[in-house]
Parts: structure tokens; C-alpha cells; sequence
């Protein structure tokens, strides 16, 4: 017990160490206050950090699609295994969402509802934040300011968009690699920091920033040229957000609303969160906040070409670009397991050839499309440390048991 009481004593010490240090090096070399103070108050995100940053409204409009539900028979379980430990398990679904502190779960299957259920407090109304799941809204974006010619091509190289950053080795840097992931930026994820320093690594940066636009000029070559390789990397989307806003002549939230929220028929307003009052800049890395059955309305605009409530949303040809196999890097999920990254979207290789694809957020969050059975599953929550859950897997084997 003494022992116990005394190691609990050291983290807690390591704890208020780091984020004392974080603070320190904040003040010194970001001259940012703001940031410093974050990093004091709040420490680890957390799935309703949407409190806690100042907002963009996002409207909807009169014009609500309709998602009509039907009393079908769903699977109670299911059974899946992950290839790494190559054993099946089954779980049922409803003790499997209590225990892992999931909040909602939604199935839709030929455009109808045939699962639906809020768990751990949670309601229908209730506001889900996105986390990383907001990069495929970014890559939609894109996709529609393509199709408008405010961007000419994904080759164009950023520079030509952000002349800021040219002159430091990134000048043959492309849109495209930002949506691939393959840009080459010097970038340190957590996995690569003892806990300690996590608060110095560019996780923290990129998500705690009051300037994040400040914050994306920063970015310097790292070791790998662009192009190459995958490297999951906070930096682009901020990118990605600063060409939106240039190209547009409007906010990234106002322009969510004006080419998706609005013509895919939202049933709910929604926001995204901004790095600060003074900056206005939308966290383009994480910070859509909306209702679990909206996120699935977007991810039906992706099960059919672009084509939604009665509109052409995007393209078919940029939504096959964006989510299929052919032009993807390889982005392992895990030991064993076929997958791929591509424009801002995860994707899964089947056994039978088909593909299934998904936006993924920290903790959990996932929008998942499956053509093949013509389903689009949300998973949205929180993440017990205790009960581990590789969700894409779980979610495949899901569909496999779908009539």
C-alpha cells in the first residue's frame, strides 16, 4: 500500500513537472501566455474540450434530409479478432458500448436507420466534437473548392497558395501531399516523447495554439523529402485551412456550411472551434462539433459519389479519388491488418477485393463507409484504457455480419 501510495506520489510530481516545464518553454520560445496557460489548466485533451475553445456557428437550413428508421433485425454481437493476437472474440454490442465509454452508435443501411443507440449520458441532441474526423471534412472541402476552380490542382505546390514558407526546402511541396500525409515536415508525435516531454512535442503545439495560423508558418523540412512517405503529421491540416481561407475569401466554418451543412440537409447546427477570440482561426485539425446523426449524413454523401439529398455535393470522380485503394500509401493501423491513407480518409482492404473507408479521431471517433453492404456506421465517445478496441476491425466485422 505504502508503495503504491508512494508511486502515485512521483507521477502526480512528473505530472505538475512536465506542464510547469511546458509553460516555461512556452513563454520562452512561443512568447505565447495563452498557450502556456492551457497547457497548465487542461493538460490531455478530452472528449468535451469543445467547452473549452471559443466557436464558428455552422447553420443548417429548412431543407432537412430525411433518414427514416426501420425495426430490423441488427446484430446483438459480434465476432471479430485482431490478426497481432489471432484469437476470435465475441462481444455484445450493448455491454461492449457501456464499457468503453462509447456515446453513440449509429448504422445506416440503403440510406435507412436501422441502429441507433446513446449510451454513458449521451443523447440524440447531444454535441459529439470530431477530433481528427474533421480532416476529411478539410479533404471535402478541398474537393469543393476544386470543383470551383478556386484551386487549380492538388499538384500545385503550396508555396504558390502560402508564400510565407517558401525558401526553407519546402518549395516542391505539394496540396497533394497534405492530403497524403507525406509532406516531409518535421513533426514529433507523442508516441515518439517520453510522457514527460509530451507537452513539448507538436501535438500539443498544433492543438493548444491561441495562433494556429503563427503556428503553421513555423514549419521547417524534416529528414524525409516530399512525397515519400506517410507521416501522420497536425501540420497540414492547418495548412490546408489557411489555402481554404485565401482561396475562398471566407471562413472554413462559413464554407462547411455554405458547399456541405447546408445542401446535405443537416438536421442539427453545428461549430467548429476556434484557436482563439483574437485569432478566429477554426482548429482545422480537430474541431467540428456536431450530432451523431449529422456525421453520419456526411459520411453518406461519400457512400454515394458526392450525391445527396436530391444534390450533387462533390464529385464523384474527387470522392473516388479521395477514398480508394489505387494511388494510397500504406498506413498501418496495426500488425497484420491490410490498410491504407488517402486525401484525409483510412481505408480498409477486404478479403473479397472491396474496400471499406473511414475518418478517424483521437479517442474513438469514426465515420465508417462500407459500399460493398452499403453502410455508413458512426462511433462516437470516449476511450477506455482498460478495454482496448481496435474500432475499423471491430466495425469491419460488423458489416461482414450485415445482411
Amino acid at each position: 500500500m505504502a508503495k503504491n501510495f508512494k508511486k502515485s506520489l512521483i507521477v502526480l510530481f512528473l505530472v505538475v513537472l512536465s506542464l510547469f516545464l511546458a509553460a516555461f518553454v512556452a513563454m520562452s520560445l512561443y512568447d505565447s501566455p495563452e498557450y502556456a496557460r492551457r497547457l497548465l489548466a487542461y493538460g490531455e485533451s478530452d472528449i468535451n474540450d469543445y467547452l473549452i475553445f471559443p466557436e464558428r456557428p455552422i447553420q443548417k437550413d429548412d431543407n432537412i434530409s430525411v433518414l427514416e428508421t426501420a425495426d430490423v433485425a441488427f446484430p446483438q454481437s459480434v465476432v471479430w479478432s485482431e490478426p497481432a493476437v489471432g484469437q476470435e472474440r465475441t462481444e455484445n454490442l450493448e455491454e461492449l458500448f457501456q464499457r468503453t465509454d462509447t456515446r453513440a452508435f449509429i448504422a445506416v443501411q440503403d440510406d435507412v436507420v436501422i441502429y441507433e443507440g446513446y449510451f454513458n449520458g449521451s443523447r440524440r441532441d447531444s454535441i459529439n466534437t470530431s477530433f481528427s474526423t474533421a480532416k476529411s471534412f478539410n479533404s471535402a472541402l478541398i474537393g469543393a473548392a476544386l470543383t470551383e476552380g478556386n484551386i487549380e490542382s492538388v499538384h500545385d505546390p503550396v508555396i504558390k497558395y502560402i508564400p510565407e514558407i517558401a525558401g526553407r526546402g519546402l518549395d516542391a511541396l505539394t496540396l497533394r501531399d497534405l492530403l497524403m500525409m507525406s509532406t516531409g515536415i518535421r513533426y514529433r508525435p507523442d508516441s515518439e516523447l517520453p510522457f514527460i516531454l509530451r507537452p513539448f512535442g507538436d501535438a500539443a503545439l498544433t492543438y493548444y495554439s491561441p495562433d494556429l495560423r503563427r503556428t503553421a508558418l513555423r514549419v521547417e523540412p524534416g529528414d524525409m523529402p516530399p512525397g515519400k512517405a506517410f507521416w501522420y503529421n497536425n501540420y497540414h491540416p492547418l495548412l490546408e485551412g489557411m489555402i481554404l481561407e485565401r482561396v475562398t475569401g471566407m471562413s472554413v466554418a462559413e464554407y462547411l456550411q455554405e458547399k456541405i451543412w447546408q445542401p446535405m440537409g443537416a438536421e442539427y447546427p453545428a461549430s467548429w472551434s476556434l484557436d482563439s477570440e483574437a485569432s478566429g482561426f477554426e482548429k482545422m485539425e480537430s474541431g467540428i462539433n456536431a450530432r451523431a446523426i449529422d456525421f453520419a449524413r456526411f459520411g453518406l454523401i461519400f457512400l454515394h459519389d458526392g450525391f445527396w439529398n436530391g444534390v450533387q455535393i462533390l464529385p464523384g470522380n474527387w470522392v473516388r479519388e479521395a477514398t480508394t485503394p489505387q494511388g494510397a500509401l500504406d498506413a498501418p493501423i496495426g500488425p497484420g491488418i491490410d490498410s491504407y491513407y488517402k486525401y484525409h480518409w483510412w481505408g480498409l482492404r477486404n478479403a473479397d477485393g472491396a474496400y471499406d473507408f473511414y475518418a478517424a479521431g483521437h479517442f474513438g471517433q469514426f465515420i465508417y463507409v462500407a459500399p460493398r453492404k452499403n453502410v455508413v456506421i458512426v462511433r462516437l465517445g470516449g476511450e477506455s484504457d482498460s478495454h482496448p478496441i481496435i474500432w475499423p476491425l471491430m466495425i469491419q466485422s460488423l458489416v461482414d455480419q450485415m445482411e
